[in-house]
């Protein structure tokens, strides 16, 4: 068996896809730098496609654009690796936007090296531990709840917790896509979060993930309170704090500019509301927000 030292993507991944608001993603962690670089590709209304081991990237755009023929997981991966002369090197996972997954796995990946398939989503992965990292990742997606994101996240971190990468870790992605998800809703692009190189890259992802969440997710409901009483004695005291107000005994259009100016200051113009409302996840933040 050849060793590919410099070439090895050794990892784990998710690639899963949500039927109730068609969103598709990937969620990868490996001992290797920049592991988003490489491993998740994804296209709204089409697929994902995790590639990896001797990763060959160009499965991620080929394998979207035989999706998008209409060419089922299955069919695609064996149409990528059969003329493949690296394909016992490769690993690679795939769903499509009917919920069809496969995953392959070479002959010539190192140990542990394998994938599980189920409805809506593909678990691989290359040097782990033991089998038990893809186990858990396909258990944890099937009976998680919330967002995609959310579960393609417990999943990794379910993955981590049963063994992981034998090697240890350093980077870790998450990519979802959705039709106008992107910024502005010019494109697909819902989340796309990476962490290139740390000691706990699945921890940073879910922290990165979640100020994503808070800066361009939308206020809900029950999350809207009016500023007064307590809410607007914490919002003054807040602001003085932070240096948005030299006193907390300010008149209310005083409060208000300088709210604004806090809101825009922190790019949170998602959750911007009417005079007079606050989002109490923007109000959590300012209590967490270091001077």
């Amino acid at each position: 068996m050849r060793k590919y030292s410099k070439e090895l993507v050794a990892t784990f991944s998710i690639v899963g896809y949500d039927p109730e608001t068609e969103e598709l993603g990937v969620a990868v962690q490996s001992k290797f730098l920049g592991v988003g670089s490489v491993v998740p590709w994804a296209k709204a209304g089409v697929g994902a496609v995790a590639t990896q081991s001797l990763a060959n990237p160009s499965y991620g755009p080929y394998g979207i654009v035989l999706m998008d023929q209409g060419m089922p997981p299955q069919e695609a991966i064996e149409f990528l690796t059969k003329d493949d002369p690296e394909h016992s090197m490769r690993q690679v996972g795939m769903v499509n936007a009917k919920g069809e997954a496969a995953t392959f796995t070479g002959e010539n990946c190192y140990n542990w090296a394998g994938g599980v398939t189920g409805p809506n989503y593909a678990a691989q992965g290359n040097i782990l531990v033991s089998e038990e990292t893809v186990h858990s990742m396909a258990k944890t997606f099937e009976t998680s709840e919330g967002s995609l994101a959310d579960r393609l996240l417990a999943a990794l971190q379910a993955g981590q917790a049963a063994g992981g990468d034998k090697r240890g870790k350093q980077s870790a992605a998450l990519y979802v896509v959705k039709e106008h998800g992107g910024y502005g809703g010019y494109n697909d692009r819902y989340i796309d979060l990476r962490v290139d190189e740390h000691d706990e890259p699945i921890k940073e992802l879910d922290r990165i993930y979640r100020l994503q969440q808070l800066y361009f997710g939308t206020t809900k409901p029950e999350n809207i309170a009016e500023i007064k009483g307590d809410v607007k004695e914490e919002l003054l005291q807040q602001l003085k704090r932070l240096e948005y107000l030299p006193t907390v005994h300010v008149a209310d259009n005083i409060l208000h500019k300088a709210f604004t100016a806090f809101i825009h200051q922190e790019n949170f113009e998602e959750r911007e509301l009417e005079q007079g409302k606050i989002d109490l996840e923007v109000l959590d933040f300012m209590k967490n927000k270091q001077v």
